[in-house]
């Protein structure tokens, strides 16, 4: 099966050895991005919900990179730090789900990331 790795400038650029998505067998993994701005390279300053407004930025771009849209994800999976915060997540997450959303998993975990409250990736159908 062929494999093609994914970069967009309108995410962060990966820090390590992986790519931001791979596309692969009429799929799109997109890897877990945390609230990185693109332009700047840092945490972006805010709640959650500015948190997860940020992630959404970064994944769409991607998405668009490889030619698919929100309305193409099929699964999404978010990590919290805090389960406390599942309902704002929730909120902000539905702004971009508003009809058909995917399916979704969400779980709490020790830690992400550069101390991110959230993190989250996706897969897509192409």
């Amino acid at each position: 099966m062929k494999k093609e790795s994914i970069l967009s400038d309108q995410a962060p650029a990966p820090v390590g050895p992986y790519s931001q998505a791979v596309k692969a067998g009429g799929f799109l993994f997109l890897s877990g991005q945390v609230a990185l701005d693109p332009a700047t390279g840092k945490m972006v300053e805010g709640d959650v919900v500015a948190h997860t407004r940020q992630i959404m930025a970064n994944l769409e771009g991607v998405l668009q990179a490889a030619g698919a849209s929100l309305a193409d994800v099929v699964k999404t999976t978010i990590f919290l730090t805090d389960m406390g915060d599942f309902g704002a997540v929730n909120g902000v997450y539905g702004e971009y789900f508003p009809e058909n959303p995917p399916a979704r998993s969400c779980v709490q975990v020790a830690a992400l990331p550069l101390g991110a409250p959230i993190e989250m990736e996706m897969i897509a159908v192409l």
